[in-house]
């Protein structure tokens, strides 16, 4: 079994669709662990079990999930597009951060600054090199170094998420600019 593709459809059902499924998310994004493995095997198109999910969980890349103590519950860290709330802290976050986009966005981006789209927040990197990573994934990339010291001291809040991604609710075009 493919367990890049099974982490994919994971991602998908706890962040966007876990209706695909037929199960839901609590308010705060967790979905019971057998029932998501269960819907997963029902699907017929996957085939997962308990270990396999705590090694797609322990060995993603982007540390995608976390699970509860107990490990009855799993969610995504961040990234969904439903509206739940993943319990984010507030955090001050460093002088600069970087957002990382493909070409094709650079000219909406410098008209309205960065948006989250179809997501709940603008997620923004630590480093240059994830930013580029980021926006690899479409097509070729752009940085943008975001003044997010400034901002915060104007007042916007950031969070930072379980996996090291920070993340503002939109980032205005004074506050951009391509690296």
């Amino acid at each position: 079994m493919d367990m890049k593709k099974t982490s994919v459809f994971i991602s998908l059902i706890l962040r966007h669709k876990p209706d695909v499924i037929g199960i839901s998310l609590d308010e705060h994004g967790w979905a019971n662990v057998q029932e998501l493995i269960n819907g997963i095997n029902k699907t017929g198109k996957y085939s997962i079990d308990m270990p396999m999910l705590e090694e797609i969980v322990r060995t993603d890349n982007k540390q995608r999930y976390s699970f509860n103590e107990d490990r009855s519950k799993i969610r995504a860290n961040q990234g969904h597009s439903i509206n739940v709330d993943v319990e984010l802290k507030k955090a001050v976050p460093p002088e600069i951060l970087y957002h990382g986009t493909g070409e094709k966005y650079v000219d909406s981006i410098n008209k309205e600054g960065l948006k989250p789209k179809s997501r709940l927040y603008v997620h923004l990197s630590k480093d240059a090199e994830t930013a580029v990573t980021v926006g690899s994934r479409h097509g070729k990339a752009v940085v943008y170094t975001v003044a997010s010291g400034e901002m915060y001291r104007q007042g916007f809040a950031f969070y930072l998420s379980e996996n090291g991604v920070w993340l503002t609710k939109n980032v205005p075009v004074d506050f951009i600019k391509i690296e």
